[in-house]
């Protein structure tokens, strides 16, 4: 099962080490293909105040050193073409943000490296569209169709995080689940998918306890792996907190969507 998992933006290096050594267990489980994922720079904040990150030259920087300590692959966002290269220093995974899943040029930018791509469906995006986002990575990379087992070969890979419904809410239809699985492997974004986007004034709010709902959901549903932001005290994070997973709780969580994912199998 591949697991993405770390605090939505880089706040510190001390911060994000600590996240780190306690992602140990399930980053060493036997059953799960870690990624560490975090941001350097969260360029759709809702307000010009919220802090956004530590910016692309000292980001990719402390991703280095939590990647030469801890030996972890790295997972992080890209907002504009010109950053692939430095990007590509570090990162195991280039992720194209939800508001940015049909840019052609980022696409094919990233393409163009040797690094998986993953991109997240947009809220605003029916899930069988996704596949001509798909395509264009494949296309980029000598492929010629969008299937699940063309975009394995490619590296391409669809995140569900959410659907808009009415104002300041997300819904998730788990039949997109499906869907999108014809044509790439599927993770679940349990975090996002519970944002309340605008509805914290001036910045998103949102209600974890629904994480575990959603997840055992998905699981049972049938996905390739699930992307969960945490933090060790989400009412402090400086980015999504009330979206995250306290890291103390996400090990026992994870241990069940792994056995839900065995049975649905």
């Amino acid at each position: 099962m591949i697991l993405m998992s770390g605090p939505c933006v880089i706040e510190s290096y001390e911060n994000l080490s600590k996240i780190a050594q306690m992602l140990k267990p399930l980053a060493n489980h036997p059953k799960i293909d870690f990624y560490f994922k975090s941001s350097f720079d969260k360029a759709n904040r809702t307000s010009l105040d919220s802090y956004r990150g530590p910016g692309l030259e000292e980001g990719i920087e402390i991703l280095k050193s939590i990647k030469k300590e801890f030996g972890y692959k790295i997972i992080t966002d890209i907002h504009e073409s010109t950053q692939t290269s430095k990007i590509a220093e570090v990162a195991d995974v280039i992720q194209i943000p939800a508001f940015l899943c049909r840019q052609t040029d980022l696409i094919v930018s990233v393409a163009k490296t040797d690094k998986i791509i993953n991109i997240k469906k947009g809220q605003f995006m029916n899930p069988i569209d996704m596949q001509y986002s798909v395509l264009k990575a494949i296309k980029t990379r000598g492929g010629e169709k969008a299937s699940y087992e063309e975009s394995q070969k490619y590296k391409v890979w669809l995140t569900e995080r959410g659907s808009s419904f009415g104002y300041g809410n997300l819904v998730v239809d788990m039949r997109g689940l499906k869907i999108m699985r014809e044509f790439a492997p599927v993770i679940f974004d349990a975090t996002h998918s519970v944002q309340m986007p605008g509805a914290g004034g001036g910045k998103s709010g949102g209600d974890s306890s629904f994480v575990p709902l959603l997840s055992r959901s998905a699981a049972a549903a049938g996905v390739d792996g699930f992307f969960m932001e945490t933090h060790f005290d989400p009412s402090i994070a400086l980015s999504d907190g009330p979206n995250m997973i306290e890291t103390q709780k996400l090990e026992a969580l994870i241990n069940q969507l792994l056995a839900i994912s065995e049975i649905s199998q």
